[in-house]
C-alpha cells in the first residue's frame, strides 16, 4: 500500500510498550522525590528497530503505562519523540493496562475500527499487562522476553503470547516478515 506521497505504508501496526521494551528501566533517573523519569537509556538495538520500522512504512503507536512527562523526557533524549504516530499513556487514559481503554484509547486516535484488530500487534515485556491484555482485547500479543524484572513464564493460557522475540532487532525482522506475508495474501 502506498499513501497520496507515494511513501509506502505497511498493513500491519505496531502498538508498543515502553518500560523494559524500548527503555531500559534499570538505567531510568528521577529528581529526589520525583516520580518522573528525566531521563533513560534504551535497551539495545531500540532506536534502530524504531527508526528502521518507521522507515519502512509501519504506523506505530506508544501504549504504555506510566507519567506523559516521563516519555516525552526519554524519547526527546534519542531522538524518538516523532516516530510515534500516536500515544495511548495511562496517566491520560486513566486505567493501565491490561485495561481494554488503554488499546481502545490508541485505536480511536488512529481513526481505526473493530475490523482492524487483526492488523495490530501488541509488543512488550509485561505477560499480566501486555500479553494478557492484548490477548483479551483481541490483538495479536509479541513477549519481548530479555528483562530479567519480570517473570517471562505464562499463568495461563490468557498469559501465552502469539509471538516471542529477545530484542528489539527481533521485533522488527518479525513485523517485516509478517507484514510481507500479509501482502502476499492481499
Amino acid at each position: 500500500m502506498e499513501d497520496r506521497k507515494g511513501k509506502k505504508v505497511r498493513r500491519l501496526i505496531l502498538f508498543i510498550d515502553s518500560g523494559d521494551t524500548l527503555v531500559d528501566e534499570g538505567s531510568e533517573c528521577r529528581a529526589a522525590g520525583s516520580e518522573v523519569v528525566e531521563r533513560a537509556q534504551l535497551t539495545e538495538g531500540a532506536k534502530e528497530a524504531i527508526l528502521l520500522l518507521k522507515k519502512e512504512g509501519f504506523t506505530i503507536a506508544l501504549v504504555a503505562d506510566g507519567i506523559r512527562e516521563s516519555f516525552e523526557n526519554v524519547y526527546r533524549q534519542h531522538g524518538l519523540r516523532d516516530a510515534f504516530d500516536v500515544w495511548a499513556v495511562s496517566e491520560e487514559v486513566g486505567e493501565e493496562k491490561p485495561s481494554p481503554r488503554m488499546f481502545r484509547a490508541a485505536m480511536d486516535a488512529l481513526g481505526l475500527q473493530d475490523a482492524d484488530k487483526g492488523r495490530i500487534l501488541m509488543a512488550g515485556n509485561n505477560l499480566k499487562r501486555d500479553i494478557l491484555g492484548a490477548n483479551r482485547f483481541g490483538i495479536t500479543s509479541v513477549l519481548m522476553s530479555w528483562s530479567p524484572r519480570y517473570c517471562m513464564t505464562p499463568e495461563g493460557p490468557e498469559e501465552e503470547p502469539d509471538y516471542t522475540v529477545r530484542t528489539p532487532g527481533e521485533l522488527a525482522a518479525l513485523l517485516l516478515r509478517l507484514d510481507a506475508e500479509v501482502e502476499t495474501r492481499a
